[in-house]
């Protein structure tokens, strides 16, 4: 089913986060302990949140937070 026009295309994005087994690469340390924080419609809301998550850990150095644009993920051809 494809959207209506008066109808935005949703772009969800996810973002998540865990403990880096070292700063060098992106390897976690527990897969079990991510922080899957949620899934957002849209960058500026997703972005908005994983910048309040990475605020929040920044005593840990190895902690980080990502956005994934699932949207790319999900429909590849259409970007």
């Amino acid at each position: 089913m494809s959207p209506q026009p008066d109808q935005q295309k949703q772009l969800l994005h996810l973002v998540f986060g865990g403990e880096l087994e070292n700063l060098e690469g992106i390897s976690f340390k527990d897969l079990e302990d991510l922080d899957m924080v949620g899934i957002y419609p849209n960058y500026a809301s997703a972005y908005a949140v994983w910048k309040n998550k990475a605020q929040g850990s920044v005593d840990n150095a190895n902690m980080r937070y990502f956005i994934v644009h699932m949207h790319r993920l999900l429909d590849p051809e259409n970007e």
